[in-house]
């Protein structure tokens, strides 16, 4: 393969100037006194949401190299650069535009909060794991998707232990890192199987060996490292029986780092695992006379079924709103793995619908963990109850959670009604109608446990109903964001974003 240094450098843009941000905020936090600290927030925020901005403007996917001729060329064309270790497409660019927006928004959530508010490692060590979630989007090569993977995460074992004199959140930290490296150790072991197998660490170079007559009676080794591979996934999406690190980590860490981890962790993830099964195990992919693709689609629809099952019948017996989320992070993943199974469909919608709910999802549960940002700054209690009366406190806060927690019960107008009738039609159109089925009984059980929330904010009566909430201008910011981007989502934005979902779907059956 050719390289072109000049030709590669705009494909990694946006991790170009995740770097370049790094570096500033590290020198700004050496150089700013402590009063003025505050600040380090704001630049990374913005600065995280203008890369975000200038990536779709300027290096944004094409399908023919664009025309320098007249001095002006936008965009670059899709593709494998940098030796075949990133792939250049739509899908990346949709999945770098989620993480950047969800990293600025959980930078910005994080300006007032007690202990990492004026910390700058804070905010370099959350651009680093930003950075590690946009390589993961186009992960191309072994190598890469497991370097992406635990540039990832392992910026977020510190996260989450950030605030040491908190023992839960020392505890989380903990249980996060023992629980990720035994994953992590999983996970390389399927991969480096792979390798072993075939000599090959490109993801479409594995798939055409394992297809060669070298390869034709060795299902059993491949489905074995198949399996390692999918359970380290299932644990970076807290998908259950892969959960147990999930209810203590998002009580236990900040809840700025608890609302990063949700979205930008899970969707990067999910992003490479769509494009690892598909590129590795496609559906011409037959070993022995074992279609390989029938089996990792029976896995998701069984993890689908244990995830949602599991996590809506749990998260309804919860007292702690974080753990509550956890619990409902665990269903979402379920959901989400239906357009997986559904991928044996062998259609762009598929991987649209996936997409699409991982683009609502994000902005969803960023506007929940923002409102619980407030709330407990400034109460000091993450209780259930005690978000009675919320609705005399803040009125606002009220409403934001309003919308956020029907956007996860899947209520309209908001983004995750759109969102779940995509996935459930991904599955119907994949004849997988019982799995659809039990998909929107499970959207019926979460519904109760979120209407409980907003009854409790709205009719219960609290003796501090007399204290309001005050929230500063960056978290209006992040509130009209959040809560502009879950209604339009919802509304006008459904097609447009939809569209670009299925023109990135469109490179990976190419």
């Amino acid at each position: 393969m050719d390289f072109n240094v000049w030709q590669s450098l705009p494909v990694i843009a946006p991790e170009i100037g995740l770097t370049i941000m790094a570096i500033v905020v590290l020198a700004l936090d050496l150089s700013l006194p402590e009063s003025k600290r505050r600040n380090l927030a704001l630049v990374t925020g913005v600065g995280l949401l203008a890369t975000a901005l200038l990536y779709l403007l300027f290096w944004f996917p094409t399908a023919t190299a664009p025309d320098a001729s007249s001095g002006f060329a936008f965009g670059v064309q899709e593709g494998l650069y940098w030796g075949g270790m990133v792939r250049h497409d739509s899908l990346a660019q949709i999945f770098k535009v989620m993480v950047l927006v969800a990293g600025g928004l959980t930078a910005l959530m994080s300006i007032d909060v007690k202990g990492i508010g004026r910390k700058g490692e804070f905010y370099l060590i959350l651009i680093v794991s930003t950075l590690g979630a946009t390589l993961m989007a186009g992960a191309a090569d072994l190598i890469m998707v497991f370097l992406a993977l635990e540039t990832t995460t392992i910026p977020l074992y510190i996260l989450a232990a950030f605030k040491r004199e908190d023992g839960r959140s020392s505890e989380s930290g903990m249980k996060y890192f023992l629980f990720g490296s035994f994953a992590s150790g999983l996970l390389l072991y399927g991969l480096s199987l792979l390798y072993g197998f075939t000599g090959q660490t490109s993801l479409t170079g594995i798939a055409t060996y394992l297809g060669s007559d070298a390869f034709s009676l060795n299902a059993v080794p491949v489905l074995a490292a198949l399996t390692l591979i999918i359970v380290g996934f299932g644990f970076k999406i807290s998908a259950a029986p892969f959960h147990f690190w999930t209810p203590d980590v998002y009580e236990g860490a900040p809840t700025p780092v608890t609302a990063f981890l949700s979205v930008a962790s899970k969707a990067a993830s999910f992003a490479l695992l769509v494009r690892f099964l598909l590129a590795v195990f496609p559906s011409t992919l037959v070993i022995n006379g074992q279609e390989i693709q029938s089996f990792w689609v029976n896995l998701a629809s069984v993890l689908a079924i244990i995830s949602m099952t599991l996590g809506n019948l749990v998260a309804l017996g919860q007292k702690n709103i974080k753990r509550l989320l956890a619990y409902s992070s665990i269903a979402q993943a379920g959901y989400t793995l239906m357009g997986v199974a559904a991928l044996q469909a062998h259609t762009d919608t598929s991987i649209a619908a996936i997409t699409f709910y991982m683009f609502m999802y994000t902005f969803t549960n960023l506007l929940a963990f923002a409102v619980i940002v407030l709330f407990s700054e400034a109460t000091g209690s993450e209780k259930i109850s005690d978000l009675a009366g919320l609705s005399r406190r803040n009125p606002m806060l009220a409403l934001a959670m309003t919308v956020a927690l029907l956007s996860l019960g899947g209520v309209p107008p908001a983004a995750g009604f759109v969102g779940k009738f995509f996935l459930f039609q991904a599955a119907v159109e994949a004849n997988l109608v019982g799995l659809a089925i039990i998909g929107v009984l499970n959207a019926i059980v979460a519904l109760y446990y979120y209407l409980v929330v907003v009854k409790i904010m709205y009719v219960d009566r609290s003796e501090d109903e007399d204290k309001p909430i005050p929230v500063s201008r960056p978290y209006v910011w992040v509130l009209a964001i959040t809560v502009i981007a879950v209604i339009l989502l919802g509304t006008v934005l459904v097609s447009p974003i939809f569209d670009w979902a299925v023109r990135g779907a469109a490179g990976l059956f190419a």
